[in-house]
Parts: structure tokens; C-alpha cells; sequence
């Protein structure tokens, strides 16, 4: 199965305009890691960049925000699959960090990535007893 992001969730609201400290440095981790593509960048009122993977879009833009304080959560298909591209990609995360988490009544099946920019990012696919689950 091949893995896909389903859709994204900012932790404080906004996936499309993460704070970064510098967005040409940030966007290889993106690019080679996690799959994302840049589809837009812009100067004004702050240095951004938009990304696409799937059927998600994730802006990151230097703000002045503190990225240790951010991230973004991600539904997905095929987490083992997704985890093991991530790998291949060179991300530095055993298939053991995988573990299971309760939302709204709903079990996932979750891994965390941390980019070096310092965003946290939650990876979920609803288990397959839980409700929904595909």
C-alpha cells in the first residue's frame, strides 16, 4: 500500500504558515525527508514557502514564531509505509516508535517526527478496530 497524507491539522490553527527561522534552509528536510514539493514562495510581508504532498498543502514562513512551539498533525494511509519512506529518506526513526494513541474516542496508530527547524509533526492512521477505520 502506498502511504498518502489525508489531510492536515495546525496545532495553533494555521498548517500554512508554520514560524521558521529560515525557509531556505528548512525546505530540504521537506523536499528529501518527508516528500513535500515547494509549490509557491514569497518575500512579502515575510519569506515563505508553500508545499504540497498529496491531498495536503503546509506553508512554513519566518515570523518571528517559535517553531518548538508548533507543528502540524497529519491523517494518513499506510503509516508503515509512510514511516519506512521516511526512513529510506534518510530520517533517523525506528519502525518501534510506532505507537497507539487515543482521540475522540478513536484509536490511532501514531509517530512523531521533529524537523530540524524544530516543528513537530504527529503522523495517524485510525487503527483498524477503531470506528471509521478504513
Amino acid at each position: 500500500m502506498a502511504a498518502t497524507l489525508e489531510r492536515a491539522f495546525g496545532y495553533r490553527g494555521d498548517h500554512t504558515r508554520l514560524p521558521v527561522g529560515d525557509v531556505a534552509a528548512a525546505l530540504p528536510f521537506y523536499e528529501t525527508v518527508l516528500g513535500f514539493r515547494v509549490v509557491a514562495r514569497g518575500s512579502e510581508p515575510h519569506a515563505s514557502a508553500a508545499l504540497a504532498r498529496d491531498a495536503v498543502e503546509l506553508g512554513l514562513a519566518e515570523t518571528g514564531g517559535d517553531p518548538t512551539q508548533d507543528g502540524c498533525a497529519f491523517h494518513v494511509r499506510g503509516l508503515d509505509a509512510l514511516l519506512a519512506e521516511f526512513r529510506a529518506n534518510g530520517l533517523r526513526k525506528e519502525s518501534s516508535d510506532v505507537d497507539v494513541e487515543r482521540h475522540d474516542g478513536s484509536s490511532w496508530r501514531v509517530f512523531y517526527v521533529v524537523a530540524p527547524d524544530g516543528l513537530c509533526y504527529w503522523f495517524g492512521e485510525r487503527a483498524p478496530d477503531a470506528p471509521g477505520a478504513a
